[in-house]
């Protein structure tokens, strides 16, 4: 029913807006718990075990949002009722947009005020990187870059799958990308076991990541930026990056700012040398708030999109 799923991803995304994060239990965390404690079961050095353990998992997750659906597939009133109801929860309970936002005002907050270990200890809920070792800049790079790649992730792409498949869809991007977090890395242990996590993140990403591409594209002017400079920086530097799919997310951020991202990177793992993305100066905290009011409009463009989606694809 078209008209109940656009309604439920608006107010799942209003109750995100006002309410944030589910602050006990979250069903998120619930599913991270649930993935190690299986993992002690499935982990082997190689790719088939990896490929087991994210069949199982996402699978699990895709079949419980098809069962809460069907409870709820009653007639009339009812019905609609019960799918705008469980479609707002599963989107409240899968996006991360309102606490990304928080954190980067925050981050802001300490960097302007001059508490750089207040900044380093807060890093590591926005981003792998090593705090210790970075200065006011470098931890507001990091904090935009990791802004710009959720944006998408933890708003633009739960929000397409919503609109896509529902509940299922909802619920199955969002254990997608979380095993992609907890295992696709390419370090010791992960390096095989984790190549499923990663590749699936990666095709449900491909197509999200680029209608982020396009909304930040086009409201690069919300920040004073030009739509013309986020699209070059996209269509030139995107494709230096190593994953497909930031690229996009972060040129298009950097060319809408008009700032250069990218460069070396140090993680806890070890450094990497990243492809700068962008042209201009290295991003400051001033450019750091105008990511996350650009990254709040892209959020709410994306909603509107996705319900009218949803309502348009069922009729």
């Amino acid at each position: 029913m078209g008209t109940a799923t656009a309604a439920g991803l608006l107010i799942g995304f209003g109750m995100d807006r006002v309410l944030g994060d589910p602050r006990r239990g979250h069903p998120v965390a619930g599913f991270g718990t649930a993935a190690m404690r299986l993992e002690e079961f499935t982990y082997r050095n190689d790719r088939a075990a990896g490929v087991i353990h994210e069949i199982v998992l996402v699978g699990a997750t895709a079949g419980l949002g098809v069962g809460l659906h069907r409870v709820v597939a009653g007639r009339g009133v009812v019905r609609g009722l019960g799918e705008v109801a469980l479609t707002a929860a599963a989107t409240w309970t899968v996006l991360g947009g309102t606490t990304l936002a928080k954190t980067g005002r925050e981050m802001a907050d300490r960097l302007e005020s001059g508490d750089i270990d207040g900044a380093r200890q807060l890093l590591p809920s926005l981003c792998g990187r090593d705090p210790e070792v970075l200065d006011a800049d470098g931890l507001a790079r990091a904090a935009l870059e990791s802004i710009a790649e959720n944006t998408s992730d933890a708003t633009v792409a739960p929000l397409f799958w919503g609109a896509v498949a529902g509940v299922p869809g909802l619920l199955a991007y969002r254990a997608v990308n979380t095993l992609d977090a907890m295992i696709g890395y390419r370090n010791e242990r992960y390096n095989r076991f984790g190549w499923a996590a990663a590749r699936t993140d990666d095709v449900a990403n491909l197509a999200p990541a680029r209608v982020s591409g396009i909304i930040t594209t086009a409201l690069a002017p919300v920040i004073g930026g030009r739509p013309a400079d986020a699209w070059r920086a996209w269509r030139r530097d995107a494709r230096k990056h190593p994953s497909p799919n930031a690229g996009v997310a972060e040129a298009s951020m950097a060319g809408a700012l008009g700032v250069t991202l990218g460069g070396k990177t140090e993680y806890r793992h070890g450094v990497e040398l990243r492809p700068t993305l962008g042209d201009g100066p290295v991003p400051r905290v001033a450019d750091l708030r105008r990511a996350v009011r650009l990254s709040e409009a892209v959020q709410a463009a994306t909603v509107l999109a996705a319900a009218t989606a949803a309502y348009l694809r069922r009729r």
